[in-house]
C-alpha cells in the first residue's frame, strides 16, 4: 500500500478513472483552477495569457454536491476581462442537432444587455464546443472557427457573434497557427486515458501540470468521483438509446427495401399481366372477326339455298 505522501499526479500510474472527456470533470477543473481556465482560453481565443486579466464563472455549481437534470448544467459561461463572454462545452456524444444546440446556447450569451444599456454595449459573444465527433463529415477541420457572413459578398455580418468548435477526432489536422497556441496539446491532454501519456504532455507547459495535478485531486475526490461516474452512466444510457434508435432505423430501411423489392415485383405482375390481357384481347379481336367471317358465309349460303 502506498503512503499518502506518495498518492501525488506526479507518482500517478496505470489508467485515468475519470478524464477531461467527462463533462463533470472537465467542469469541475475548469471552475476550480482559474490559471487552467486561463489557459484553455487564451489558446482557444488566440490570445497571450498575459492579456486575460480576469475570469469570472457566471453559472458556478458546487462542486461535489448532488444534481438533477434540471439544475445540473454542462456548460462553463466565462466573463473574460469583463468585455467579452465565453461558452465553453465539452460534448462527447454525437448530438444529431449539434448546429441548432450551439447556435441557442451562443444566441442565449449573446443577449447581454443590461436595463438601459444600449445596443454599442452588447459584449462579444464566443461559444466554445469541444467534441469528440465531427460535425460536418464533408468538412472535417480541427479547429474551425464560424461566424455570420453575406453568402454572396462574403463579408462579417457580425464580428462579435462566434462559434468555434474543437474537434478532438481530428487532431492531425491541426495547423501551424493551432500548433503555435498549443491548441493539438490541449486536445490531447483532453484525450489522455493514462496517468503516464498525460504526464508526458505536461511536461511542455506548467499549465499543462496545474491541469494535470486538478485532475488528479478530483478524481481522489469521493463526491466528485460520483458525480462523474453519474455522467457517465448517463451517457451509456443516453449511447444504449441512440443504438436502439439506430437498430431500429437500420431495421426499418430493410424492411423499407424489402417493400420496395416487393413493389417492383408486383408491378413487374402487373405489367405482365397487363401484357397478358393485351394479348387475350387481341385473340379475342381475331375470334371476333373470325366469328363474323363465318356468320357472313353461313349467310350466303342459306340465300344460296333459299334460291334453289
Amino acid at each position: 500500500m502506498k503512503n499518502i505522501s506518495e498518492n501525488t499526479f506526479q507518482n500517478a500510474t496505470g489508467k485515468i478513472d475519470y478524464t477531461l472527456m467527462n463533462d463533470y470533470m472537465f467542469r469541475a477543473v475548469l471552475q476550480e483552477n482559474k490559471k487552467v481556465l486561463k489557459g484553455l482560453i487564451a489558446s482557444l481565443l488566440h490570445l497571450s495569457p498575459k492579456s486575460i486579466k480576469s475570469t469570472h464563472i457566471l453559472n458556478p455549481i458546487e462542486l461535489g454536491k448532488s444534481y438533477d437534470d434540471k439544475t445540473f448544467v454542462l456548460d462553463v459561461k466565462v466573463l473574460l476581462n469583463d468585455a467579452s463572454i465565453i461558452n465553453l462545452e465539452m460534448q462527447v456524444v454525437n448530438q444529431r442537432y449539434w448546429t441548432n444546440h450551439s447556435l441557442s446556447y451562443l444566441c442565449s450569451i449573446f443577449q447581454n444587455l443590461e436595463s438601459g444599456d444600449d445596443y454599442s454595449e452588447i459584449k462579444p459573444a464566443f461559444h466554445i464546443g469541444i467534441l469528440d465527433f465531427t460535425p460536418f463529415p464533408d468538412y472535417p477541420e480541427f479547429y474551425a472557427t464560424n461566424k455570420m457572413m453575406n453568402v454572396k459578398k462574403h463579408y462579417i455580418y457580425n464580428d462579435n457573434f462566434t462559434l468555434n468548435v474543437l474537434d478532438l477526432k481530428q487532431i492531425e489536422l491541426a495547423t501551424n497557427e493551432d500548433k503555435a497556441y498549443k491548441i493539438d496539446y490541449w486536445a490531447k491532454l483532453f484525450k489522455a486515458k493514462t496517468w503516464e501519456d498525460f504526464k508526458m504532455l505536461a511536461q511542455k507547459d506548467n499549465i499543462f501540470k496545474e491541469t494535470g495535478e486538478t485532475v488528479f485531486k478530483f478524481n481522489q475526490d469521493e463526491s466528485v468521483r460520483y458525480l462523474c461516474e453519474m455522467r457517465e452512466d448517463g451517457r451509456r444510457i443516453l449511447r444504449t438509446y441512440e443504438n436502439l434508435i439506430k437498430k431500429g432505423e437500420a431495421e426499418l430501411a430493410k424492411k423499407d427495401e424489402q417493400l420496395a423489392e416487393k413493389d417492383v415485383r408486383l408491378a413487374e405482375k402487373d405489367e405482365q399481366l397487363a401484357e397478358n390481357a393485351a394479348i387475350l384481347a387481341k385473340k379475342d379481336c381475331q375470334l371476333a372477326e373470325r366469328d363474323a367471317q363465318i356468320a357472313e358465309l353461313l349467310a350466303k349460303l342459306n340465300a344460296q339455298n333459299d334460291t334453289i
